[in-house]
């Protein structure tokens, strides 16, 4: 008779113990959730405590009493998007930017900045720019080679000597130990061209001693130095000799002339892989490349030391022909000068117009037309310099992950994300929805060492994306760059919702976010 009693005490207790509900600040039910693992989706309910998911559980198997219940029936549920390369700092420091808007609105919660070398020489310096007011997305930063090498010795056109190596390393531990993701690299840009493979391999060991990882613009995505499979070579020499995961930033065959490259690309990848160097890449999925004018067609030699000797080297007759053919060739790589469109400028009037319209407009060759604006200040320039092929090659590997590289004058910068969906997953078939998550969230955070992003599950930081798969889509294009993008029904960011049915709240939750000590 005992036994029976404490029989029938134990059943009601754990009765009372199933039914009472489990109280969470956000409960998400009925949505197709991806977890940010590359596996299908699954009917789960994701359940909020603060910054952080605190509940994943099969779909109605759990009691919860939530302050918010969001009934995701038809919508895509995964983790916040992250993009491993863009150019945000200057928004995230300014009064007016600092929302992030363009990213939360193509779902993405974290971003990456200080891509291709122009990362903060100080960290701490460069976090206490943050507008006071918060931002909206989290922010990860990596420290700059350029930076560090022009922190030391200005844009010299040489070898860094050893003490000046040994400043720089110095500079790169701090930042380090600041929490920078590791060292990035940008060798076709000035002043990284200047450096020697050597420099770098040397700096990338002390990234690597605190588990960091190499991110590297490769020193030619093209012909223009040492050719394009020559440079991943090097990168991937860099991260051997150093110990270091190498990740190539917005990997690309630039230009005819190496059109069809990608696939002796990929093979030299495969192969380093299969000895043991761990790599990576980002992508994104525009035929288009952007940057300033002078990057993209005015050799590098031209720019050293400082702004008067590149502007003296401009007028020099003695340098003319070798300066005037470099330039021509350059327009010829990158598809020709109406293929070259002027998408932002301080002089707001050339915008919209290609180089080759310009150049008859003011009665000069493409060249001539190049050195009047360089002079004329600061332009960015969109050229349509990729084959569909290798863009297409390049995303269905399953080491590359999205990105946008977004800067201003170019929609990627406003419609990566959504736009890689839209074409390459909706229209085209030619991904997964599965592998589109995955490769825009956990195997963005695996790379990156941030252990508490990127999934769905608990004690993760609550950055979760809902979105709409028939309306999620791209609005931005180069007649209007700036669009954003639609199909983002909700989104939170560390757990404070940032989108609520398609509408900014106004939260400004981002943080900063570093890799974990140990990778």
């Amino acid at each position: 008779m005992v036994k029976l009693i404490i029989h029938a005490i134990i059943l009601l207790s754990l009765s009372a113990c199933v039914s009472k509900p489990r109280d969470v600040d956000v409960l998400i039910v009925n949505g197709q959730v991806f977890t940010g693992l590359d596996r299908a989706a699954e009917q789960m309910d994701i359940a909020v405590c603060g910054s952080q998911i605190c509940a994943v559980s099969p779909a109605g198997g759990t009691a919860y009493n939530a302050e918010l219940l969001v009934d995701a029936q038809g919508l895509v549920v995964s983790p916040g998007f992250i993009d491993p390369h863009t150019h945000t700092m200057a928004e995230l420091t300014s009064d007016d930017k600092h929302t992030n808007l363009n990213y939360l609105y193509q779902g993405v919660t974290t971003v990456v900045s200080g891509n291709d070398g122009g990362g903060p020489a100080d960290i701490n310096k460069a976090l206490a720019q943050l507008n006071s007011a918060g931002i909206g997305t989290n922010l990860a930063l990596y420290a700059g080679h350029g930076s560090i090498r022009q922190t030391i010795m200005g844009k010299a056109q040489r070898q860094a000597s050893p003490a000046e190596l040994k400043q720089m390393k110095a500079l790169l531990e701090e930042a380090m130990q600041s929490g920078a993701l590791g060292l990035s690299s940008g060798l076709y840009y000035v002043p990284g061209r200047f450096a020697n493979t050597e420099e770098v391999i040397e700096l990338a060991q002390v990234a690597a001693q605190y588990g960091g990882i190499y991110d590297t613009h490769i020193r030619d995505e093209s012909s223009f130095n040492i050719g394009f499979l020559a440079a991943i070579d090097e990168a991937i020499e860099i991260a051997d000799k150093a110990g270091i995961h190498l990740h190539l930033a917005h990997i690309k065959a630039l230009g005819v002339d190496v059109w069809g490259q990608s696939k002796d690309a990929i093979d030299n990848i495969a192969k380093a892989q299969e000895r043991g160097v761990s790599i990576s890449a980002d992508q994104y999925p525009w035929l288009a490349s952007g940057t300033n004018i002078r990057s993209a067609i005015v050799p590098k030699w031209a720019m050293a030391d400082s702004e008067e000797a590149f502007m003296a080297r401009l007028d020099n007759p003695e340098l003319t022909e070798r300066l005037n053919a470099q330039i021509a060739d350059n327009i010829r790589r990158r598809g020709g000068a109406d293929k070259l469109l002027i998408t932002a400028s301080e002089e707001p009037s050339l915008e919209g117009q290609t180089l080759q319209q310009l150049a008859n407009k003011w009665r000069l060759s493409a060249v001539e037309a190049t050195l009047m604006m360089v002079r004329m200040g600061r332009h960015r320039v969109a050229s349509y310099n990729m084959n569909p092929e290798d863009v297409e090659r390049f995303m269905q590997q399953p080491w590359v992950v999205t990105s946008s590289d977004g800067t201003n004058g170019h929609p990627r910068k406003y419609a990566s994300f959504p736009k890689k969906y839209r074409q390459y997953v909706r229209d085209k078939s030619l991904i997964s929805l599965q592998r589109f998550i995955y490769a825009s969230s956990g195997q963005t955070a695996k790379i990156l060492g941030l252990e508490d992003r990127g999934q769905l599950k608990p004690g993760m930081a609550a950055d979760i994306l809902i979105f709409d798969p028939d309306a999620f889509s791209d609005r931005a294009d180069f007649s209007q760059w700036n669009r954003l993008s639609e199909g983002v029904e909700y989104l939170w960011v560390n757990g404070q919702l940032a989108i609520d049915k398609g509408k900014y709240t106004g939260t400004l939750a981002g943080q900063f976010v570093s890799p974990a000590k140990e990778r």
